[in-house]
């Protein structure tokens, strides 16, 4: 019992987690701040901004799991992910199975500390949310575009806390539109995450979009991010949002195109490319709060 609370073995569970690489985690909370602070009651009440951000740790943790549990045996032959905690045989896959089930426990223990009437549509999006979660990390073996499905993974993380905060879904242009800004940007950002393991992937016969789309994958990024910025303007301009944000937004926009424009001048960059869409997309949260101010 000892060995196993371990240094090593935390080291080990907070790797298989990705606990250890914030950037990952806060990706998939920025969208869900957009969500809190775009609608009709934002700002969000501390408590409500605390529990989705506990949802989306452990929902993005379980999800972790699930993707390293189904490339044990590609991780080790790719150079990105060799040293993995389950597929270097750091954490047994016995110890993976505890660690997904604590993370949907505790994911689902979070619904129920939300208002009592907004709980029983959050736990039906949190139902449905499980199918794509758990295939995901499967469909680079049978899908061209698997990073599609990943956007329609983060998508949930836009409409779970507007369930959370308004209790429906009736948001009109201003839900909409966030939810399909993060379905494009999370493509984006996935899709250049992609291209690191684009050589690795032909190898094994994998899919991605980074190797689907060929000689346009830039161009489809460049797209992507643009309508992403451009829904948030008009999901913006809906809700009302004040002046404050519009240079923000403006700046944004203009730093997504010069990333995809750095990144097709010298390729090595994908990793940095990452960190700077978190800046990006941290940078239209503050503006959605700054102009939701008043």
């Amino acid at each position: 019992m000892k060995s196993f609370f371990s240094l090593q073995s935390l080291k080990g569970w907070a790797q298989l987690l990705r606990w250890d690489k914030p950037s990952g985690r806060l990706i998939l909370l920025i969208p869900a701040g957009w969500s809190l602070w775009l609608t009709p009651t934002s700002p969000p009440q501390i408590r409500l901004i605390a529990l989705i951000a506990a949802g989306g740790l452990f929902v993005s943790g379980a999800g972790c799991i699930v993707n390293d549990l189904w490339d044990k045996e590609i991780d080790i032959k790719v150079a990105r992910t060799v040293h993995r905690p389950l597929g270097s045989g750091r954490v047994h896959i016995s110890t993976a199975f505890i660690l997904l089930l604590i993370m949907l426990s505790l994911s689902l223990l979070v619904i129920f500390y939300l208002p009592t009437e907004n709980r029983e549509l959050c736990l039906k999006l949190a139902l449905f949310t499980l199918p794509p979660v758990l295939i995901y990390p499967s469909a680079k073996r049978w899908f061209s575009y698997p990073q599609a499905l990943l956007a329609i993974c983060w998508g949930f993380a836009v409409l779970i806390p507007w369930a959370a905060s308004e209790g429906n879904l009736s948001g009109g242009l201003p839900l909409f539109c966030c939810w399909g800004a993060t379905l494009l940007w999370t493509f984006g950002f996935d899709t250049v995450y992609a291209l690191s393991d684009r050589e690795d992937d032909i190898k094994l016969s994998l899919n991605s979009s980074a190797i689907s789309l060929g000689k346009n994958v830039f161009s489809t990024i460049r797209i992507s991010y643009g309508t992403a910025c451009f829904l948030l303007a008009i999901a913006g301009f809906s809700a009302g949002v004040n002046w404050k944000f519009w240079p923000i937004w403006i700046l944004v926009s203009l730093g997504m195109q010069r990333e995809v424009f750095s990144l097709k001048k010298s390729q090595n960059q994908y990793g940095n490319h990452f960190k700077n869409q978190v800046l990006l997309g941290a940078l239209i949260l503050l503006g959605l709060i700054i102009g939701r101010a008043g």
